[in-house]
Parts: C-alpha cells; structure tokens; sequence
C-alpha cells in the first residue's frame, strides 16, 4: 500500500453502497482514517460490531470533523437533510461527493446545503446487489465497475486537482472512472438502470396480482427469466422511490419510448410477424455480447447473497 489519498474520509450513511465503500478504502489503503455517521441504532450497533471504521457517531457534524472527503451514501430524496447536518463540522477545502444515482437533484442539493469552501462532486459508482444494511457491503463491488463523477462547470485550479483526487481515490478501490454532465447521467441512467427497475417493480406486481395464477405458482413455477425480475424487484424500496421522483423527466422520456416500442412489439405477436420479432431478437441479444466483451457482465448478486448474510 502507498501513501493514502485521503488522510481521513467520513461516510455519512452505512447501507450497502457506504459500508463496501468503507470496507474497500480500508482494505485498499486509499483512507488514513475512517469515520461513518449513521442515524440508525441497529446500523451503528452492527458497524461496531464488524469493526468497519475506527469511528462512528450518530451526529454527521462530529463524524465529518477534520475528514479531507466526505461521501454521502443515503437516499437522494435525504441527501439535503444529511448535508445540512454535516455541514457546521467541515473544515474548508474539504471534498463533498456521494453515491446516488440521480445526479442533478444531488448536486443542487449539496451545493445548496455546505459551505462555499467546499468542493462539491457528485458521483455514482454503478454497482450494487438487492442487499442493504452495513452487513451487505464488500470490499470487490467496485471492481471493474464504472463510477461516474459529474463535476460542476469549474475549471480553477484547486477545484480540478479535488476532481483529480476524488477520481484517484475510486480508482484505488477498484473503480474505472469517467466524468459526465449531470443531465446526461440522468438520461443515460434512465435507460440503463431506472427503467429496468421500473419493469422489474411492475411485472412482479402484475404477477402477483394476476387473478387465475396464485401467487405460490409464481414462486414454485419461476423461470430464470422472472427470478432475475425479482432479485431486482427486491432492491430498497425508499431508495428506489427516491430516485423515480428525482429524475422523472428523463425516465418518463425513455418510459414513453419504451411504451412506443412495446406496442410495436405486441402489434408483431398478433399478426404473426416473425421476421420483426427474430430481427429484434437478433439485434438485442448482439447488445448482451458487447456487454459481456467489456467486461460488465456481473458477479454482484452471487457477492451480495453470500456476503449479505452475516
């Protein structure tokens, strides 16, 4: 291990995504010190018990005292509240980031709640299982996977060398980094990542409301394709929540495509037109070999249910 890009990082928020951030920069040395704030008694009961940072609080203002980054790993409809109490701890110059999967509402926010001598870069490692709690992070999850960065239209010097160091600290945990705008994340992410949460929530409700198939036939009968649907399906309810209300614009844009081409797609079904249905077919399962070429097919889930279970 060399020297570490942060002398002290603090983690507000010790779900699934903040505890393998924790877990990660300690193993990997990008973190001198480590310290979680985390509002929930039973969260904080279990970080101490797993040994996860040298220092944990209740209060975000103690935990981000003197911390050079501080990451906010809590639902983006919350990301403002925990913001605001962090903020009479952080000492100027320190660098501000977080884990949501929304961008633009997170940055107005952070920027809105901290000082004006803070480096604020919102972030969104790409990575994740159905899992939550701090019992359900890792220290791989962020191998080989994308964290984007989407940093504000600054290009002062101070401001880029924190972008440089932010950048250099996800790389050390594993990450291949990439910057953006924020308004392309949330289109990109509408279609990447919220739509298929959005189908996944709505085919196992159907499914389970389907009069004339009980629900213990759909859970007996499962096919592989429906019980990736529910390994989604299973994702945390308040997050999850969070980020349909945030970025509506853009998932009801790609909603509305998606919906187009659904009826195009059953208008093929009914009048027997094969060649449409093996075109498309053909054309999406070439997407899933590129996919799998660059090497983002992913192990998380099988991480997530082995490790999630202490």
């Amino acid at each position: 291990m060399g020297e570490p890009v942060y002398a002290k990082i603090a983690v507000v928020g010790c779900g699934l995504i903040g505890s393998s951030v924790v877990r990660a920069a300690r193993e990997s040395g990008v973190a001198g010190r480590i310290a979680v704030a985390e509002t929930s008694p039973v969260a904080r009961e279990r970080i101490v018990a797993l040994e996860l940072a040298d220092a944990v609080f209740e209060d975000a203002a103690e935990a981000v005292a003197d911390a050079d980054l501080v990451l906010f790993a809590v639902p983006v409809m919350s990301m403002e509240t925990a913001a605001r109490a962090a903020a009479p701890g952080l000492k100027p110059g320190v660098t501000i980031t977080d884990v949501g999967s929304v961008k633009q509402h997170v940055a107005h926010a952070l920027i809105a709640a901290v000082p004006d001598t803070a480096f604020v870069i919102p972030g969104h490692p790409i990575a994740g299982t159905e899992q939550s709690g701090p019992d359900a992070g890792f220290a791989e999850l962020f191998q080989n996977r994308w964290t984007i960065l989407t940093p504000q239209a600054r290009d002062d010097a101070p401001y880029r060398e924190a972008v440089a160091r932010l950048s250099a600290f996800w790389s050390g945990i594993g990450a291949r980094v990439e910057e953006m705008d924020a308004k392309h994340h949330d289109l990109v992410l509408a279609i990447t990542s919220h739509l298929p949460h959005l189908i996944a929530y709505n085919i196992v409700g159907t499914a389970a409301d389907l009069e004339g198939v009980a629900e213990a036939e759909v859970m007996k009968y499962s096919a592989g394709g429906f019980r990736d649907f529910t390994r989604i399906a299973a994702s945390d309810p308040t997050m999850w929540r969070d980020v349909f209300l945030t970025n509506k614009d853009a998932v009801l844009e790609v909603l509305g495509r998606f919906t187009e081409d659904l009826q195009a797609l059953s208008r093929a079904i009914r009048w027997g037109e094969g060649d449409k249905l093996f075109e498309l077919f053909s054309r999406t399962r070439e997407i899933r070999r590129g996919i799998v070429a660059m090497g983002q097919e992913s192990a998380e889930p099988n991480f997530g249910r082995d490790r999630g279970k202490h």
